[in-house]
């Protein structure tokens, strides 16, 4: 039985983003709304950080050691730890009051990918209906070239690659299926898009993988994270003590914790544990998030 434990009570409004370097053993994620918070959580001194960020920030990819690509409402942006600055590198949908970014991450080549979706917070960080599919799947190239890959999503979550970089795995999570792609390294081309996963339980959120290339996909309103093998079965089924499971990323010293990230629940079955940041050691071992190699100058 795989034990939960929680790591930082840090009551999330709405965890999510959450990434991992190797170089510093530190671990970042995000809580967001209309002006998002940056975490930092150094696993070495278990010392954690809290950064405010002036906007709405959703998806994290590590560039260096003292530098994060952020996306947020606007584009991307770099933010530097040491001197807290956030400074914006490129716009997307800057001029679109009627969306946001959702998830995102780097692929092996250093392109960062970004999804977009209906704004679904009003002036005052309350949660609006998302009503239309008004979403996109950005690729930014190193050069900083914009492409869009797919159009007219719900929310899009899940930015993960297969060991081998030949798949790429992707969903809409108001569709409820997980997406494979064949994926072309070089170019960062995807073709044939296929339905890979589905399950019954919440919808699908952020996702991470494995050494085996099985993916384990955390499921919002689901109270669980499931394991979906390459072929897409539900290998594995680890129940979470609160029910809006958000992202998961693997990290420490081997790669074989896993830690996920949470939202606060406005329902009736609520609890104290909503929004904290969970940690779970396994006997598998993860792959490390990409870095992003933007070519900022």
């Amino acid at each position: 039985m795989n034990k939960v434990e929680l790591l930082l009570d840090c009551k999330n409004t709405l965890g999510e983003g959450i990434t991992y370097s190797s170089v510093n053993n530190n671990l970042y994620w995000l809580d967001i709304n209309n002006k998002s918070k940056l975490f930092k959580l150094n696993l070495s001194s278990n010392k954690s950080e809290l950064f405010e960020l002036p906007e709405i920030v959703t998806a994290t990819s590590v560039k260096s050691d003292d530098e994060l690509i952020l996306a947020s409402n606007n584009g991307l942006n770099l933010f530097t730890i040491s001197n807290k600055k956030f400074e914006r590198v490129l716009n997307i949908e800057d001029q679109l009051k009627s969306t946001r970014s959702n998830d995102g991450g780097s692929d092996a080549y250093g392109r960062f990918w970004l999804g977009t979706m209906q704004n679904n917070f009003d002036k005052d960080g309350n949660d609006i209906p998302i009503k239309d599919n008004i979403g996109k799947l950005y690729k930014v190239d190193i050069d900083m070239n914009i492409s869009v890959a797919e159009e007219g999503l719900g929310i899009p979550n899940t930015f993960v690659w297969s060991p081998n970089n030949t798949k790429f795995y992707f969903t809409d999570t108001l569709n409820g299926k997980i997406l494979s792609y064949n994926f072309e390294l070089e170019s960062g081309e995807l073709s044939n898009k296929k339905d890979f996963a589905q399950f019954e339980r919440g919808h699908p959120d952020g996702s991470t993988i494995d050494t085996d290339g099985c993916i384990w996909n955390c499921r919002w309103g689901g109270s669980c994270i499931v394991r979906f093998t390459p072929t897409g079965e539900v290998d594995q089924i680890i129940e979470m003590p609160v029910q809006n499971i958000t992202n998961c990323i693997f990290g420490g010293s081997d790669m074989k914790t896993l830690f996920i990230t949470t939202a606060s629940n406005r329902e009736e079955n609520k609890n104290d544990l909503d929004g904290s940041l969970f940690a779970i050691n396994l006997n598998y071992q993860g792959i490390e998030d990409n870095k992003s190699k933007l070519e900022l100058s």
